[in-house]
């Protein structure tokens, strides 16, 4: 049994770990394989994705990870923001002409519905597959919580996948909209207002 004392900030030496770690996670994902519906330019796109969306977290200390890898949770801090330039030549040169409008709408769709007021911001939180059903997420999840109610600060995250959507919801969080356009699935956004 993994306890809270196992998981850690994840720093450059298990970085890879826990990118692959999300990339195993995130192979079903309903908005990510419409993205990426060939498995190998899933595998090319997805680290890549990762390293754009929630990287930063590895520099600012708030990517965490059990001790083993087995799950990872990428939190971006009040005023961190992605790699926008990163996330739109990725965009560009790996989704199909059909995606890549629909995906357009989405990201215009995800920016109007970040809070204005500084908040925490979640891109990714991946259990391995292996590993589902252990508490893993809920460790992940409630170390960074307890970061932003110390320093009473909401949190933000939109979900990919609409069975995630009762795991944050045990969290706190509320679904605040839903974002869709054309043949994608729906990107849920959702909101955890300061403690």
């Amino acid at each position: 049994m993994i306890m809270e004392a196992d998981i850690t900030t994840a720093n450059a030496s298990i970085q890879a770990n826990a990118v692959w770690t999300i990339v195993r996670a995130f192979a079903a994902d309903p908005l990510m394989r419409w993205s990426w519906p060939d498995i190998r330019q899933y595998l090319t796109s997805m680290p890549q994705y990762i390293s754009a969306s929630g990287g930063r977290a590895f520099e600012h200390g708030t990517a965490y990870a059990t001790g083993d890898s087995r799950a990872a949770a990428l939190w971006l801090p009040p005023g961190v923001q992605q790699d926008e330039e990163a996330l739109n030549v990725l965009m560009a040169l790996s989704l199909s002409p059909d995606v890549s409008e629909d995906m357009a709408h989405l990201r215009r769709g995800m920016a109007e519905h970040r809070p204005s007021e500084p908040h925490w911001y979640l891109p990714l939180i991946a259990v391995d597959p292996n590993w589902i059903g252990q508490g893993l997420g809920t460790l992940l999840m409630k170390r960074a919580l307890q970061r932003c109610d110390e320093q009473a600060s909401a949190a933000y995250l939109e979900s990919s996948n609409p069975k995630n959507i009762p795991f944050y919801q045990r969290h706190g969080f509320k679904v605040i909209g839903e974002i869709q356009h054309g043949g994608s699935p729906p990107l849920t956004p959702m909101l955890r207002t300061a403690y």
